[in-house]
């Protein structure tokens, strides 16, 4: 069975934000593949949209054997099972959330389908925190 190395942002705004990142990795290793590097988790302001409730975030790099869309459907399910209620792909709204997992890159491909595109333009290109959490996790990579 193929393995592929997918690189996930994970976003938690709502309870015990650092806990629910912290569950949201264990559910990934038992679920969906094996963990094999993480960065710090981060504080950030909400962005895109307006909250009182700061963000933590995480980068992480995993192993899977599932697809760029398998692995997608297997991260909302995640999602759902964690409490989260609506999905910002589907409502257009952003709002906050006990528990968000974004595809950033999946092996070195490019792909693009309705559902997901990967590289993910946005953590790229807009968001100052995803790229503090990129290249803390590239340089976790080259140790």
């Amino acid at each position: 069975m193929s393995q592929h190395e997918a690189t996930l942002l994970l976003g938690s705004n709502l309870g015990d934000k650092e806990n629910n990142i912290n569950s949201a990795i264990r559910l990934l290793e038992e679920q969906i593949g094996t963990i094999l590097a993480r960065t710090e988790i981060i504080a950030t302001e909400p962005v895109e949209f307006d909250s009182k409730n700061f963000f933590c975030n995480i980068a992480i790099v995993i192993k899977t054997q599932y697809s760029p869309v398998s692995l997608l459907k297997r991260l909302k399910a995640l999602e759902k099972s964690m409490g989260r209620s609506t999905d910002t792909s589907v409502s257009k709204i952003y709002e906050d959330r006990i528990i968000d997992i974004d595809v950033i890159f999946f092996d070195k491909i490019s792909f693009y389908s309705t559902e997901l595109i990967i590289p993910h333009e946005k953590h790229l290109h807009q968001r100052e925190f995803s790229r503090q959490l990129l290249d803390e996790l590239m340089n976790i990579k080259k140790q």
